[in-house]
C-alpha cells in the first residue's frame, strides 16, 4: 500500500512539473530550480521530487547534467504529442507515413550500403503473408522492413520521428488487414528495395507513391462516404 501511495505521488509531481514545463515556465536549456525549491513548490519529500524528474528525464523533457543540475530539453510532452497524433483519422495519419516512407526511400537511394539492401531482402522474404505468420507478426515484420527503409536513408533524425509515429502507424498498418484499406502485396514491397538498389532517388521515391497511392485513395472515398 506504501508503495502504491508512493507512485502516486510521484506520478502527481511528475504531472505537475510536466504543466509546468509544457506551460512555459522554463525554456529549453533553462536549469530548473533545486530540489530543494522543487520540493516546497510541489509540495512532496525529496524522494518523491527526484522520482518524479527521472519520469520526466525518461521521457524526454527533462536532462540531468553531472555537477550541474536538471536542465529543460523539450517544452512539447511527446507522449501527449502522439496520443493527439493518434486521435486523429486514419487518412491524415496514412499521409504522414506516406511522406516519411517517401522521402526515406529517395535518401536510401543514394546513400544506403550493401547491407541495407541485403536486410532489406531478408526483411522482405520474412515478412511472408497474414494467413502464413498471423495478423500480429504480419504487423510487426511489415513495420521492421519500413523502419529499415527509414534506417538506410542515413538520417538519424528521420529515424526518431519514424520511431515516435510507430504506435500510430501501427495502427495504420493494422487497419489494412480489416478490409478497410488495400495491403500492397509483396512485389509493391518488392520495387521499392529494387528501385532503392538501383541508386535512382526519383524511383526510389515513385515505387513508394505507386505503394501508397491505392490506400491513400481508399481512404479519401471512406472519409467522404
Amino acid at each position: 500500500m506504501k508503495q502504491a501511495i508512493r507512485t502516486n505521488l510521484a506520478d502527481s509531481a511528475a504531472g505537475n512539473l510536466r504543466a509546468e514545463i509544457t506551460g512555459g515556465r522554463w525554456t529549453v536549456g533553462e536549469r530548473i530550480p533545486n530540489e530543494a525549491t522543487l520540493v516546497e513548490m510541489l509540495g512532496v519529500s525529496r524522494g518523491t521530487v527526484r522520482e518524479a524528474v527521472r519520469a520526466l528525464v525518461s521521457q524526454g523533457l527533462l536532462e540531468t547534467r553531472q555537477g550541474s543540475g536538471t536542465y529543460v530539453r523539450a517544452t512539447a510532452d511527446p507522449a501527449a504529442a502522439l496520443d493527439r497524433v493518434r486521435q486523429t483519422c486514419l487518412r491524415d495519419q496514412w499521409e504522414v507515413r506516406a511522406l516519411l516512407d517517401v522521402e526515406a526511400a529517395r535518401l536510401a537511394a543514394l546513400r544506403h550500403k550493401p547491407e541495407d539492401i541485403a536486410r532489406l531482402r531478408k526483411l522482405l522474404a520474412e515478412r511472408r503473408t497474414v494467413a502464413e505468420v498471423g495478423r500480429e507478426v504480419f504487423v510487426q515484420r511489415d513495420i521492421a522492413f519500413h523502419r529499415a527503409v527509414v534506417q538506410a536513408s542515413g538520417n538519424e533524425a528521420m529515424v526518431e520521428i519514424y520511431d515516435f509515429f510507430t504506435a500510430a502507424i501501427t495502427d495504420a498498418i493494422k487497419s489494412t488487414l480489416r478490409g478497410e484499406v488495400p495491403e500492397p502485396d509483396t512485389q509493391a514491397h518488392a520495387e521499392i528495395v529494387e528501385a532503392i538498389a538501383s541508386g535512382d532517388p526519383d524511383r526510389a521515391a515513385a515505387s513508394v507513391r505507386v505503394f501508397m497511392a491505392p490506400i491513400l485513395l481508399q481512404l479519401g472515398r471512406l472519409l467522404s462516404s
